[in-house]
């Protein structure tokens, strides 16, 4: 879980909004399996040349005929061609072939695959490799793989610029910048710009992995969301948030519940007062993934419990429905969770 406060969610945002979805946009089951079986057959093809890591400033390689067997294919092959043809990503293929993604990724695209190499690959224990590869893993294979795609041809001088993308698999990841190594979730980019018919691939030294915990286990991990869940429970909404989405959550702490009158929590607790609590809680939930960089671009968003919420945000705050957040962009595998200070109630 990596949870973000609200001052270092700046970004740039004209790059940005290449990777992004719009606010509120929810994903079909099928429009997040076709990018994902693009980002399987790209990896295959990043493997096979191998060059320093990107710096920032520097201007990303190209794939020429000089640099590799890949590099003079990549023109003209699409992704999974041009993975197929570098020989060091036989256990991306694999993978593709296994989450039924091949075909996918030979679309029309454009994609940008962070494709993981054999020696990547091989940092996994073997038999978690073994069983992310079995049938009956099918989906959680496609969670991965998708994770490692973003939609869009994003170029090495672009990635340089962000601090986060979001992935055809619906989460998000980080882009990091140090001492001139670029990482994605502390996947170093050794290869950049490999450039194919259908998109562009960018060679990374580990498979990077997505959330596996849904909303309510997500806010359980935390540790200081006890009252939360309990009241999710309590008001019937804890199977929609753990099973459905994706949503986001406006997340108040225990230490925000504690600033009610004396009373107030014990209330909405008792059976006879479910419907009111259920529609406090939908207040503090969006249909959706709006990340904190979205919601700032917003004056207000529509809550589940169908009122719409102020947003106020500053250069080092942001505000929804009188709330502070405190804390964004706590990835879960059906939403985000945005952490606030206070309760919202009814007006």
């Amino acid at each position: 879980m990596r949870i973000r406060v609200v001052r270092s969610v700046r970004r740039p945002c004209g790059t940005a909004l290449l990777l992004h979805h719009p606010p509120g946009e929810v994903r079909t089951a099928s429009e997040r399996e076709l990018p994902m079986k693009l980002l399987l057959l790209a990896s295959a093809a990043l493997a096979a040349t191998l060059a320093p890591a990107v710096t920032a400033g520097e201007k990303s390689p190209t794939c020429s005929a000089s640099t590799s067997k890949m590099s003079a294919n990549s023109a003209a092959g699409d992704i999974v061609s041009t993975a197929v043809a570098a020989g060091n990503f036989n256990t991306l293929a694999t993978a593709l072939q296994a989450a039924g993604l091949v075909e996918t990724l030979k679309g029309e695209g454009p994609f940008t695959v962070f494709a993981p190499t054999d020696a990547a690959f091989a940092k996994i224990p073997r038999d978690v490799l073994a069983d992310l590869l079995k049938p009956e893993n099918k989906s959680k294979l496609v969670d991965v793989l998708t994770y490692h795609v973003v939609p869009g041809k994003v170029l090495a001088a672009d990635v340089v610029k962000l601090t986060a993308a979001t992935t055809v698999n619906g989460q998000r990841i980080d882009v990091r910048v140090v001492e001139g190594t670029v990482s994605i979730d502390g996947s170093k980019i050794e290869k950049t710009d490999i450039l194919c018919s259908n998109g562009v691939i960018h060679v990374i030294d580990t498979v990077v992995m997505p959330s596996t915990a849904n909303l309510v286990e997500t806010a359980q991990r935390a540790g200081t969301f006890g009252t939360l869940i309990a009241a999710a429970k309590a008001a019937g909404l804890a199977e929609t948030l753990m099973k459905d989405g994706p949503f986001t959550i406006l997340a108040p702490t225990d230490a925000a519940f504690a600033k009610l009158p004396p009373g107030t929590v014990e209330g909405l607790l008792k059976p006879e007062n479910k419907e009111k609590l259920a529609n406090i809680l939908k207040l503090h939930v969006i249909s959706g993934r709006v990340y904190a960089d979205q919601a700032r671009k917003l004056s207000e968003a529509p809550t589940l419990e169908g009122r719409k919420l102020p947003i106020e945000a500053s250069r080092d705050a942001l505000t929804i429905g009188g709330a502070k957040v405190s804390a964004t962009d706590i990835d879960a595998k059906n939403g985000v969770i945005h952490v606030i200070d206070s309760v919202i109630l009814p007006s």
